[in-house]
């Protein structure tokens, strides 16, 4: 048996185009991963994708990791609620100042609390922006990202509220995937 996905591509090609959300509100903070670590940056993504099917980096190894985190023009911001990290936006630089935020979402238990609209804010103004923490790189003209069917069922919404248009949809079958969650007995 096979799942049909719908991928959806979206971007937003001036800085003029972001719409932020309003702050979080109680004690949340967002902080850059410094310090690119293969080990955290494997947590975020499986406590925040293990729900919704993400599978593509479950089988890179620690190098791989390494590489991909180490990419010039890689960034991992880090929501935290009262020091708990809530969820994370990856975001990486690309060719002709094209950057793509490449993984963005809560864990769980951090859904539904208006956290995700000021996380994806931060991070696309981050992108936005990427150019001036990293010299050598080509200012940002274009930050893009994709979401599909198998995402949070609030995440396009996001994405359109922060100011992104679409410009690519595409419809494709996979096999059904094991994913490392949720954890039994978690957060719903």
């Amino acid at each position: 048996m096979r799942i049909r996905v719908t991928t959806w591509s979206l971007e937003q090609t001036s800085p003029a185009d972001l719409r932020p959300a309003a702050p979080a509100s109680g004690d949340v903070t967002i902080t850059r991963a410094g310090i690119p670590s293969p080990e955290f940056s494997r947590f975020l993504y499986t406590a925040v994708g293990g729900d919704i099917m993400w599978t593509d980096r479950l089988g890179m190894t620690y190098a791989e990791w390494e590489e991909v985190l180490s990419r010039p023009g890689s960034e991992t911001w880090v929501a935290y609620e009262n020091g708990t990290p809530a969820g994370y936006a990856e975001i990486e630089a690309q060719e002709e100042g094209s950057v793509e935020i490449v993984y963005f979402g809560l864990i769980p238990a951090f859904r539904g609390r208006g956290i995700g609209g000021h996380l994806l804010s931060y991070a696309v103004a981050r992108a936005w922006d990427l150019a001036e923490r990293r010299p050598g790189l080509a200012p940002t003209k274009r930050v893009w990202l994709h979401t599909c069917s198998k995402d949070g069922p609030h995440a396009m919404d996001n994405y359109l509220r922060r100011g992104f248009t679409l410009f690519d949809t595409t419809v494709e079958e996979e096999p059904p995937t094991v994913t490392p969650g949720p954890w039994p007995g978690s957060h719903p």
